[in-house]
Formats: C-alpha cells, structure tokens, sequence
C-alpha cells in the first residue's frame, strides 16, 4: 500500500487541530491592552500546544519517511495517533480558560502522555514492518527511549499539578525542548 494517502489524511487531520485550537482564541470586545491581559493564560496554553502539534507532526513526518511499507497495523496506530492528537484542542482551552487550573493540567497531562504513548505504538508497529535495517532499528530504539522518558515526564507532572501547576507546565516545556529537533538519524540510516 502506498504511504502517499496516509501522510497527506494525516497532514490533514493536524491541520484541522491546529485551526480549531485557533479558532478558540477570541477577540476582546475591549480595545484596551489590559483586555488581552486575560487571554494570556489561554494564549500560552495555546502556544504550547501549538508547539506539541508541530512536534508530532515534525516526527511523524521522519517515521514515516522511514516507513517503505504501509500495513493494517500502521494504518490503525496512526489512527489512535490523530484520535489522541484530535482531543489536544479540547484539553488546551479548558486549560487555558480556567487559568490553568490543576484539574485542567492534569487532564492536559493525561492527553500528553496518552500521545505520547500512542506515537511510541505506532513507531513500535513501523520498526516491526521493517526490520531489515539493522541501523534503522538502532535509530528507532533511541527515539523510543525518549518517548519512554517523555512520557514519564507527563506522569511526573500530574501529581505536580496538585503541588503547583506551573512545576507541570515547565516540565511540558523540558519535554517539548527535547523533541524539537527531530532526529535526522532516521535520514542518515535510510541513506546507508
């Protein structure tokens, strides 16, 4: 099966995410800088989430550029990918509109590390499929590690949030610094 149909839904359904998490910024009926005063706290939730949305699509893009086969299994990962991914609009604007309140952060946390888990799944499927490349195995297992410790992290920031939120939403911050630049291993092992 050709990857073409999977990348271009997938590129699709992110950016659908991305302008509905837009879409809740609204405009002040006020004209005066205090006014967007309050939407600082949604703002920043958007802005990180904004973030996370780009940095699963910057990897998802290198896995499956690294991807030669498509399968049912892939297709089906992916798929619990953008349902998880699709829930982080939903999680952003409570967040934000409730100053980033615990219960909120917590819930952002879970969607976060439910992502994270989900975008593992889906590499795990793909290594599978292609277990030929020995140096793409070795490439994937580090990627793998950081999504483990990724993850751990989010686990982390849940009890966090009840201590204070903004421990939680540093740590989304360390986690987001760590996967931004996106690993061009991939690429140099596909080369080899």
């Amino acid at each position: 099966m050709n990857k073409n149909r999977l990348e271009a839904f997938s590129d699709g359904v992110i950016a659908i995410i991305i302008t509905i998490m837009v879409l809740e910024l609204e405009t002040p009926q006020s004209t005066d800088w205090s006014s967007l005063k309050q939407l600082i706290p949604i703002f920043l939730s958007y802005a990180i989430s904004f973030v996370y949305v780009g940095i699963y699509w910057n990897n998802h893009h290198h896995l499956l550029y690294a991807t030669k086969n498509i399968n049912a299994g892939i297709m089906w990962m992916n798929l619990n990918l953008l349902f998880w991914l699709s829930l982080m609009p939903f999680a952003t604007s409570w967040m934000g509109e409730n100053n980033f309140e615990k219960n909120t952060v917590v819930l952002y946390a879970i969607n976060l590390m439910i992502c994270g888990i989900s975008f593992t799944i889906l590499q795990k499927v793909i290594t599978k499929t292609h277990m030929y490349n020995e140096s793409m195995k070795i490439v994937m297992k580090k990627s793998y590690n950081k999504g483990i410790i990724s993850s751990i992290g989010y686990l982390i920031s849940i009890p966090m949030a009840f201590i204070e939120s903004r421990i939680s939403f540093a740590i989304f911050i360390i986690v987001a610094i760590v996967w931004l630049i996106p690993d061009r291993n991939i690429e140099k092992a596909l080369n080899e």
